[in-house]
């Protein structure tokens, strides 16, 4: 049998970091084992899913290279099929109406927990064999056994055993004509042959119910992997006030999206003492069975340390276009400036992020709109520093406009001028961005351009003359 995974998130919003561990959790497991990632999306929840919430969710799988192998399937195109099911169920005994109000569902409520007893159904229509008739309180509710367990291995936390005797008898098409979770999830999962469910730990209560209508329809019951959560430094789930939660967010924060899985790979999952995987390395050992119990924390700090090991080790050319994209979303025309890729090198040990390195590369895609008045005066407004911008224009104007040449020409112009680098480089430095911090003073002066660049001089000789 074809191992197939699935993830199923509800667009009601962006792509959960947890949301994309998950998805990365169920890509590994299919890739390992040489089987299929299918995508669902279970939209049922009408008032509250969206199409933008649907694209913020595609476009997030496709950012992280996490595109499923089929189209995506979508619950509500499915409603004549979990009608159909609940039918087949009802026609077998398996299943039956029910017609209580809301305060009737309430007041039964409020008595069981009179009595000390958890909240729950208690059965009135079960065995009454009431036919269909129209009524806007209309349910079809499962006929749960009342006797024995539900027993299932769970991939990570072991044995799980549920009584029977604690399962009420849950609704599986409301009132409004739609499927509950519960019920779509099972039919979805059969119809699209899934073999392993892997999701969040708060389905585990789930888990059970579904089993039991597996049994009823007949269907193999998949293994299920319950992942733990994810939660902040401080040991509280994850929040959009203390940490960003959106996958896209993270892009936007300027983190690569291999750096983002190789991340969550290792949330909740180990090798060793191995921190960094290529995606084929994450594929070869990645086994759910070797997901730990407890849950995971959060910490950016491991995550920047990460996103800079990629920014310095990968080709510079594989990282232009999101590097690009950064560029693009403060205003600036990467075609107006220097090769994106350089600028990469000159940058990419200083930040930890390319939204810091696109702030950065500023300086050399646009005029200077901002001097320092402190590097000013302590760099250009001094004796040596126009002798040392006069010397470097001059030899910046005929010089192989490459790093190292322009290396040399800061070199002869503190032998000429018998000073030391620092006095040569920092002046030059200060022409090339108005303040007194920029990558090597070679690479910062080439990045400019020749002509840009002794255009700068001449500004800066203003402003150490004036």
């Amino acid at each position: 049998m074809t191992v197939r995974t699935r993830f199923a998130p509800s667009p009601t919003g962006f792509l959960h970091i947890g949301g994309a561990r998950t998805a990365l959790y169920c890509w590994l497991e299919a890739r390992r084992r040489g089987g299929e990632f299918v995508l669902r999306i279970e939209d049922t929840d009408r008032e509250r899913s969206t199409e933008e919430a649907v694209k913020a969710i595609l476009d997030a799988m496709h950012w992280l290279d996490l595109d499923a192998d089929e189209a995506p399937v979508y619950q509500t195109h499915r409603l004549a099929r979990y009608r159909e099911v609940a039918e087949k169920l009802l026609a077998e005994g398996k299943a039956y109406y029910a017609y209580e109000s809301k305060e009737e569902i309430e007041a039964m409520r409020e008595a069981a927990m009179a009595k000390g007893e958890k909240p729950r159904y208690n059965g009135y229509y079960r065995d009454r064999n009431e036919a269909f008739r129209e009524d806007p309180n209309r349910v079809i509710r499962f006929r749960n056994p009342q006797e024995g367990s539900v027993v299932f291995e769970d991939k990570v936390k072991g044995r799980i055993e549920f009584a029977n005797s604690e399962l009420d008898d849950l609704v599986i098409f409301r009132s409004d004509g739609w499927p509950t979770y519960n019920f779509a999830v099972v039919v979805d999962d059969i119809d699209m042959r899934i073999t392993e469910v892997i999701r969040g730990d708060d389905h585990v209560n789930n888990t059970p119910r579904q089993i039991n209508i597996y049994h009823a329809l007949g269907a193999p019951v998949p293994e299920f992997a319950h992942l733990p959560m994810i939660l902040d430094k401080e040991g509280k789930k994850l929040s959009k006030r203390t940490n960003s939660v959106s996958v896209m967010e993270y892009r936007e924060d300027g983190y690569l999206p291999h750096a983002i899985l190789n991340y969550l790979v290792r949330l909740g999952w180990s090798h060793g003492d191995q921190e960094i995987f290529s995606r084929e390395e994450m594929v070869k050992l990645f086994d759910t069975a070797d997901v730990n119990k407890a849950a995971s924390r959060f910490d950016t700090e491991k995550l920047n340390w990460l996103n800079q090991h990629y920014l310095k080790s990968d080709e510079p050319a594989t990282l232009v276009p999101e590097f690009e994209w950064h560029l693009q979303r403060i205003g600036i025309d990467a075609s107006k400036g220097p090769a994106p890729a350089e600028v990469i090198v000159a940058l990419r040990d200083r930040v930890h992020t390319l939204k810091e390195m696109a702030e950065r590369a500023k300086i050399w895609y646009g005029p200077i709109t901002e001097w320092d008045d402190k590097a000013v005066a302590k760099h250009l407004q001094n004796d040596s520093a126009p002798r040392v911008l006069d010397e470097a224009k001059a030899l910046l104007a005929t010089v192989e406009w490459q790093p190292e040449p322009i290396h040399q020409v800061i070199e002869q112009v503190a032998a000429r001028l018998e000073l030391g680098m620092g006095k040569v480089a920092q002046p030059l430095r200060v022409a090339m961005t108005g303040t007194q911090v920029s990558p090597s003073i070679d690479h910062t002066i080439y990045l400019c351009g020749r002509e840009e660049a002794l255009k700068r001089i001449d500004a800066a000789l203003v402003r150490a003359r004036g």
